[in-house]
């Protein structure tokens, strides 16, 4: 079972889409009473992750500390990139993509997704400006 979702940014920081997904696994009835779920996004400028869903401080700290760790091109310890004539920000958001999860798998148990308390799943934009983001998804 496979299905395609569509996450609509609104420039650089966590989206969560765990509500989204937890209602499709839902509906898949005994296909997904055990199974794996493999989610891949289908750009390479974002990632995804598994983090905190309680505390929004927990998204905007994450958000800064990559952002710090990879500065735009304009910042000059940034200096040494060629690929920029897409924006400023768009080498480095290869670069986060490259260092963060582009596919997740999650297990399912009993029809649900194995996921703690606290977790959510989230696209991680890593572009300035506003995208819309596709995530494969495939239940087995």
């Amino acid at each position: 079972m496979n299905r395609q979702f569509v996450i609509e940014t609104r420039g650089a920081g966590l989206y969560e889409f765990t509500a989204e997904v937890a209602r499709w696994v839902a509906g898949a009835g005994t296909v997904a009473e055990e199974a794996l779920l493999t989610l891949f996004v289908r750009h390479t400028s974002s990632s995804l992750a598994i983090q905190e869903n309680a505390d929004p401080e927990v998204r905007t700290d994450l958000a800064a500390f990559f952002h710090r760790l990879v500065p735009p091109t304009t910042d000059p310890s940034m200096s040494y990139l060629r690929h920029t004539y897409e924006g400023p920000d768009d080498m480095p958001a290869h670069i986060k993509a490259a260092l963060l999860p582009v596919s997740l798998t999650i297990p399912v148990i009993g029809g649900r997704m194995a996921l703690g308390t606290w977790q959510g799943i989230y696209l991680f934009e890593h572009r300035d400006r506003p995208h819309r983001r596709e995530v494969a998804a495939v239940l087995r």
